[in-house]
């Protein structure tokens, strides 16, 4: 079922459209309908649907301006205009818009059905081209070179001099020049089958139904290699059970490679929901200045990546936004602690207790000294108590009345006391861990919403300057603002605005085009239109009836 909304400033019209076709008879649903353009890029942005059908002339942004605006941010949307005789030059004029099909008024309903049918066939034939598999098969077996996949895999799995990466882009022509560079995974998200994907015999099997896990990667990472090519911007690969995109700047400012990395991911994001029917989730590292520190950046990313269990899944991460780096760090090398402090920050205790069975595992007491063994447990502990400073805590209260400090160590009778200790101590970690990170996501929204009180009358205010004034990406704010107030920021703006203007409505005697520019509107009709739409009266109406008139 493909999902449609349509955009149409008259009332009759829309309930005539709707009511006359049985949608679901040739495989659409209408998601939503908007009486105009700006109601209609907002239903865009939230149900991203296949098809958006939309009038000429429309309030506040008229159906052209709509195309534009969905050509620049959801290429893939079919857009079906609506257009009088009198507009239809008009509407020729728009050709460089791309727009998929036009329908002269008045139309009959089987005219909006052809038309209908036509666009499904094209949105059919674009996901055949992307999903056949067997056609990726093919392509599969015939990708990128061994040796260029080996060299690119080793850039982030080993730590590379830089004549050893030199020699091998130079061999493989992999273009690695720049100053800047980044290091990202893609991860395709898990499917809970129901049970009912089963195909009918005979018919295709989709990409998603196989759950074949490395078909469905390849069939990522073409959809990443064509967005990286259109915007010449980025190397992508597959390693392990992962896509990988490799970015590298000439600009010497980090938030040019920032931006164009978190452009492309979204984009790739996008289109594989679009196209195979799958979510992915990325984790994007950190910047560094020269490609052999990309093993650094895609550890990160991979830290990055592990926060979906907290944030959720079919999204981009960012190292920066969910974790406070320090440069005193410990380099962990070892996958070993790196797997026990990513389960402190994000593991459940039987997770950690799995992971700290596995530290002592390979640990043979009768083949060490006593030396060797306090020296392990104090590479451990150094580790965790690291973590600890770095997550606020105090080292006298997470060493209660136990243990005073790490020279009692050798009071442990055998390694299940060690371990159990551990387990206690990190457990104390995880539970500080959790306060903070609670406490410090709702200080982040009261600093936003401060800002939002503070601003709201300025009509050039955008979720981009709050986030500028708050240090943090756009992404990461959007996904922590709505889950911690239960709405959108576009809303929570508009619901502060609109509040105000009921209160100089009530106080004072300015006019409604002098309140809307008073609190942010830059235009009078549209706040009119809003204001009517949240409180059931225009804003003369409720002056009046606030003052008993």
């Amino acid at each position: 079922m493909y999902k449609l909304i349509l955009a149409e400033d008259e009332e009759d019209v829309r309930e005539g459209i709707i009511g006359q076709i049985d949608w679901a008879k040739y495989g659409f649903e209408v998601v939503d309908q908007a009486e105009n353009g700006r109601e209609a890029a907002d239903a865009i942005d939230r149900l991203l649907p296949d098809v958006v059908v939309t009038d000429i002339q429309m309030p506040f942004m008229n159906g052209l301006q709509l195309a534009e605006w969905i050509r620049k941010r959801h290429p893939n949307t079919k857009i079906i205009i609506l257009t009088g005789f009198d507009e239809f030059e008009y509407a020729q004029r728009a050709i460089k818009l791309q727009i998929d099909e036009y329908i002269l008024k008045p139309f009959s309903s089987q005219e909006l059905i052809d038309v209908l049918l036509k666009v499904k066939g094209t949105i059919e034939s674009e996901i055949a081209e992307k999903e056949n598999i067997f056609v990726l098969s093919e392509h599969y077996r015939k990708s990128l070179p061994v040796l260029r996949e080996q060299f690119l895999s080793s850039l982030v799995s080993r730590r590379l001099t830089r004549a050893e990466i030199e020699e091998k882009r130079a061999e493989y022509d992999i273009p690695l020049e720049g100053r800047l560079f980044q290091a990202s995974v893609i991860s395709v998200d898990y499917i809970r089958h129901t049970g009912r994907e089963n195909a009918e015999e005979g018919r295709p099997v989709s990409l998603r139904d196989t759950g074949d896990r490395n078909l469905q990667l390849f069939a990522v990472l073409n959809i990443a290699e064509e967005i990286c090519e259109k915007h010449n911007f980025g190397k992508v690969f597959i390693h392990r059970d992962n896509v990988v995109l490799l970015s590298v700047s000439p600009e010497q400012e980090e938030a040019e490679i920032t931006g164009k990395t978190f452009t492309i991911l979204e984009e790739i994001g996008q289109n594989v929901q679009r196209f195979l029917k799958l979510t992915v989730t990325s984790g994007a590292g950190t910047v560094c200045r020269s490609p052999e520190l990309l093993f650094n950046s895609f550890g990160d990313a991979l830290q990055a990546l592990d926060y979906r269990v907290i944030l959720g899944n079919n999204r981009v991460i960012w190292i920066e936004d969910v974790e406070s780096r320090s440069t005193q760090m410990l380099d962990y090398d070892d996958l070993t602690q790196q797997s026990l402090i990513r389960t402190i920050k994000l593991g459940t205790v039987q997770e950690l207790k799995t992971v700290v069975d596995g530290l002592f595992a390979g640990l043979d007491i009768a083949q060490v000294s006593m030396q060797d063994y306090q020296i392990f447990l104090l590479e451990i502990m150094t580790s965790i108590l690291r973590l600890a400073k770095e997550a606020g805590n105090e080292t006298a209260e997470l060493f209660g009345s136990g243990l005073s400090s790490l020279t009692d160590m050798n009071k442990f009778n055998n390694v299940e006391e060690a371990k159990q200790w551990i387990i206690n101590l990190c457990t104390r970690i995880m539970d500080s861990i959790a306060l903070e990170r609670q406490s410090s996501y709702k200080q982040l929204i009261d600093q936003a919403k401060d800002y939002i009180r503070d601003h709201y009358e300025e009509s050039e205010i955008s979720i981009g300057k709050v986030c500028q004034h708050l240090h943090i990406s756009t992404g990461y704010f959007s996904s922590i603002f709505k889950k911690e107030m239960k709405m959108t920021f576009v809303s929570y703006l508009l619901q502060i605005r609109l509040e105000a203007a009921k209160e100089l409505l009530r106080s004072t005697e300015l006019k409604a085009f002098e309140i809307a520019e008073k609190i942010g509107f830059a235009d009078p009709n549209y706040f009119s239109f809003c204001f009517r739409k949240k409180y059931g009266l225009s804003p003369k109406e409720y002056k009046n009836s606030a003052r008993g008139g």
